[in-house]
């Protein structure tokens, strides 16, 4: 009998990933090379959920819209057996995030986010357009997991192994690394599109900010700002002020050229369907 040097298996005793998207992208790289047009046989050292194996080559199950096994759907804590197929297929825009799945068993119901630590700028610009985005580089993985159930959170991040916990139900490997390509690789996963309630939430703290009369704020201002401008907001929270001076110019430039990208986006996908 032949076995497995890294196992101890025989050969034989194993599963068939069947990768759908771009999740062979995801594989660890010892994976990613055994891995040919997005199949690849797994070796079963022990009965396992097919959660705890598709991670441990790589992906993880929030990155995961169905699976299909032996052409039966499944969930993440079917037991696998020699043999069989497992077809995990990648969510496809726009994921519809108010409806709760065999693999998802509650929905946010409405676009929350919870970013990470590693995130930071994308949260930034998460809520310049209004988005309710939680962000606190305090918390750790097990923190941010519980928080984002317990408030129903996507969660969004380039760290695996938060989006492994299993508490964590709905979230996104991020696959951009700077915050603008982020951003748009968000809004075109979710479906978000303008018109966005920009410039209402303060980008500090995620509060929505309420208007403030002028001369409740006259002492915070420098005195070009008391002299040029006269509408105001305030973050109930932490205070910050915000007027629409030439940062709010610069910033409402990027939200044009971001609707412009994504609908761009949009008719090249209606032409290539």
């Amino acid at each position: 009998m032949i076995s497995d040097g890294e196992t101890g298996n025989a050969r034989g005793q194993s599963v068939e990933f069947v990768l759908g998207g771009d999740l062979d992208a995801l594989l660890h790289h010892r994976y990613r090379e055994q891995c040919v047009d997005g199949v690849l046989r797994y070796p079963l050292g022990r009965r396992t959920s097919v959660k705890d194996a598709l991670e441990a080559v790589g992906p993880p199950h929030t990155e995961v819209e169905s699976l299909i096994v032996d052409g039966r759907p499944v969930d993440f804590g079917h037991r696998l057996q020699e043999g069989q197929r497992v077809e995990v297929l990648a969510p496809e825009p726009p994921v519809d995030f108010h409806t709760p799945t065999q693999l998802k068993p509650w929905a946010p119901g409405r676009p929350a986010f919870l970013a990470d630590v590693n995130v930071g700028g994308l949260a930034t610009q998460l809520r310049v357009l209004g988005f309710d985005t939680l962000y606190d580089n305090t918390l750790d993985d097990e923190d941010a997991a519980a928080m984002a159930e317990a408030e129903r959170r996507i969660v969004l991040t380039r760290d695996r192994a938060l989006l492994k916990r299993s508490n964590v139900v709905w979230g996104r490997l991020l696959r951009a690394q700077e915050p603008e390509e982020q951003l748009a690789e968000v809004l075109t996963l979710y479906g978000l599109r303008p018109p966005f309630a920009t410039f209402t939430r303060c980008v500090r703290c995620n509060d929505l900010l309420v208007d403030v009369a002028k001369a409740d704020v006259l002492h915070l201002l420098e005195p070009k700002t008391k002299k040029y401008y006269d509408a105001f907001k305030m973050c109930p929270s932490c205070g910050r002020v915000y007027w629409a001076g030439s940062h709010h110019e610069r910033l409402q430039e990027r939200v044009e050229w971001l609707s412009r990208r994504l609908e761009e986006g949009e008719k090249k996908n209606f032409a290539n369907s």
